[in-house]
């Protein structure tokens, strides 16, 4: 046979093979739309015109033998129907323009978090409620005028029903079809003095206590996450099991203590449950409805135009919870859909810091988390933390964020975003240095890193109040920053442009150092205390099983080691260095921190208020500061008149807009809100 012979043998065996039915693939099997109503009304928006909400539910079947499933938690434990897949279900919401040809060929999807919807309030400063139906709701319209689908759906299966919360119908593992059972630990931390409460957090549900999990289950105290465990006696409080109306839905579970659950205290109860859910299905669910979307596949496939996609690019961004979701995603390989496809073409994972969840392991709780004073003892914080693969010093494993979509070429561009609050409560600086602290990532080039300095997790209201707290809590903004990175990423995606440089700090720049005021350089404000706490994570042994089945045997788990941490150095005023500044902060009225410590009156007086930062306000004049001994300048000092502060504030929005960080059109709306603010702040 010739050379010739051979090629075109070898075309038509490979066109013959494309249309034969695919075997051993699933995937996104039907949509199931129930409304599909004019959204705010009808009203337009730009070039994109009016837009739609759709509204149903997704259905799903998995291959447990599929290779691109092998990740998936006790998946070959779950029911299978008479095809051999596991089914699962999950809630969908999307937002599209009425004419899909007016879409701008990307999709974003907002990985809920707790089942509520987030983009619109961090991309249109819209409204925060869990079912936009209205003008206010689409806030300035920012996603539509843009032409984006916006699309959400469930993938928390802990939530209950209510307040139009996505919900996710994940199968629950069997074994040769009896329950399968497990201890499961529940930390409990009340925001007030109470005699009942829920095990989990509000609206969510637990998995069940056993007969002889109820009788044998345990409950401790303590005020502080390093105090010894003190045992409350089994006859001195009661556990209670609400049934659920859903049979794939968890009950509520709730703890009574007549002698009363002591506010800010740590209570960890831990029981025999059973029958856990197959919860890394939220991971496939995610995978295939995006696929779905930019394949144009799946029956009554609602965004699809002439019979083709009207998504071409699809975008992930996480708030919190959900960046962290984001990160795992991506890390456990699912960034591949069934066909060796890529799915999201790029990701913002913000304010995760540099955890993973409790999202795809045998008793998954994804509601937990970690923080410097409770859940401290969750693995959300574990190896690896980086983008880049390196090895881990505490358990010698050698990992990365993206060391799977390499090797697959399935690999998202990456926004990473973090404020301040992530360096002190969520181990943020473990994301771009090596686990103990002493040296900077090699970030790959499809990532950037900014951290927004002097910001807090999420931004307080204007004007801030204390909380908890001892200062007032952080009110500074970053998510302008995030409207034009979210338009970077797509054009990076679509067009190669790629986004502006990483903004971060760096050891060998040093301007990332160690925690203590000396090394921060932060400066001594009468009346303020520093931490002497941080989130400081541990490498976990949770038992023989957790590496390599998902199962956590041991409860507490066993501290094996400690990862290092460091923070941002600060300015003279207690401003942080080498950090993209939202312009409130870089043109100052007070200095603005991460951190936030408890008051007196909130319980663990200093420990760090989770996820809070502080505002510190400078003094009005000279006369006023050197009063109180405060060394920062005083806004006398430090602007002349209002015209100088606008003038100053103004040229820094600009810089900002000209390196790609801020777009040109926020700048006005932005200007106008500070300079009114500076009329009742400046002397």
């Amino acid at each position: 046979m010739t050379f010739t012979s051979r090629v075109v043998v070898r075309c038509l065996a490979l066109i013959f093979a494309a249309l034969l039915p695919v075997v051993g693939r699933a995937e996104l099997v039907r949509f199931e739309i129930q409304k599909r109503e004019p959204f705010a009304g009808g009203a337009e928006f730009g070039a994109a015109g009016s837009y739609e909400r759709i509204v149903g539910r997704a259905f799903f079947e998995l291959d447990p033998e599929l290779k691109q499933n092998g990740n998936v938690i006790d998946l070959k434990l779950a029911a299978k129907n008479s095809r051999g897949k596991v089914e699962c279900s999950a809630d969908l919401f999307m937002l599209a323009p009425a004419n899909l040809t007016k879409a701008n060929g990307a999709a974003l999807y907002d990985v809920n978090n707790r089942g509520n919807k987030l983009a619109m309030r961090f991309f249109n400063n819209g409204g925060g409620g869990n079912d936009p139906i209205s003008l206010a709701d689409a806030g300035d319209g920012f996603l539509l005028k843009h032409g984006f689908v916006v699309v959400w759906s469930g993938w928390d299966g802990e939530l209950l029903p209510g307040g139009d919360r996505m919900q996710l119908q994940a199968p629950v593992a069997k074994s040769n079809g009896q329950s399968i059972t497990g201890r499961v630990r529940c930390e409990i931390v009340p925001t007030g003095n109470a005699t009942r409460t829920v095990v989990n957090w509000a609206n969510h549900g637990s998995y069940r206590p056993t007969a002889s999990g109820l009788a044998q289950a345990t409950l401790t105290q303590r005020l502080l996450p390093g105090d010894p465990r003190v045992e409350i006696p089994r006859d001195q409080w009661k556990l209670h099991v609400a049934d659920s109306a859903a049979a794939h839905q968890l009950p509520l579970v709730e703890l009574e203590l007549p002698a009363g659950l002591k506010r800010g205290h740590i209570y960890e109860l831990i029981y025999e449950a059973q029958d856990p859910l197959v919860h890394g299905t939220c991971f496939t669910t995610v995978r295939d409805l995006m696929s779905a979307l930019k394949q144009g596949t799946g029956q009554n496939n609602p965004l699809t135009h002439a019979g083709q996609p009207v998504v071409k690019r699809a975008h992930g961004f996480g708030v919190s919870q959900s960046g962290r979701f984001l990160r795992e995603f991506v890390y456990a390989g699912f960034n591949e859909d069934e066909a060796g496809r890529k799915v999201f073409d790029g990701i913002i994972p913000h304010v995760s810091g540099s955890g993973l969840g409790s999202f795809n392991h045998r008793f998954a709780q994804p509601t937990r988390h970690a923080t410097q004073h409770d859940h401290a003892d969750y693995p959300p914080d574990r190896f690896p933390f980086a983008y880049e693969t390196q090895t881990d010093p505490l358990s010698g494993l050698t990992d990365g964020i993206l060391r799977r979509s390499t090797a697959s070429g399935t690999t998202p561009f990456v926004l990473h975003t973090q404020s301040t609050s992530e360096y002190w409560n969520r181990a943020g600086s473990l994301s771009h240095t090596d686990p103990l602290g002493n040296e900077d990532s090699k970030l790959p080039s499809n990532v950037r890193v900014y951290l927004f300095g002097g910001t807090q997790h999420g931004p307080a209201g204007y004007p801030p109040s204390k909380g908890d707290g001892q200062n007032l809590a952080n009110h500074a903004d970053y998510r302008p920053f995030l409207r034009a990175l979210l338009l970077t990423l797509d054009r990076w995606s679509a067009t190669g442009e790629a986004a502006p440089p990483s903004v971060y700090p760096q050891l060998a720049e040093g301007t990332l150092v160690d925690w203590k005021p000396d090394a921060m350089n932060f400066p001594m404000i009468p009346g303020v205390n520093f931490p002497k706490v941080i989130r400081n994570p541990a490498l976990l042994d949770l038992g023989p099983r957790w590496q390599s089945e998902g199962i956590i045997d041991q409860h507490p788990p066993v501290k094996r080691g400690l990862y290092v941490m460091r923070v941002p150095k600060c300015d003279a005023d207690g401003n942080e260095l080498s950090c993209l500044q939202p312009p409130e902060v870089a043109v100052p009225f007070g200095t603005f921190t991460g951190w936030n410590l408890r008051s007196k009156a909130a319980d663990a007086e200093g420990e760090l208020v989770s996820l809070t930062g502080s505002y510190i306000p400078f003094a009005k004049t000279k006369t006023e500061r050197e009063a109180a001994g405060d060394p920062r300048l005083s806004l006398a000092e430090r602007y002349s008149s209002h015209a100088d502060f606008v003038a100053k504030f103004s040229a820094y929005c600009q810089k900002l807009a000209s390196n790609g960080y801020l777009l040109a059109d926020d700048l006005p709306k932005l200007i106008e809100l500070h300079a009114e603010r500076a009329k009742s702040v400046l002397p």
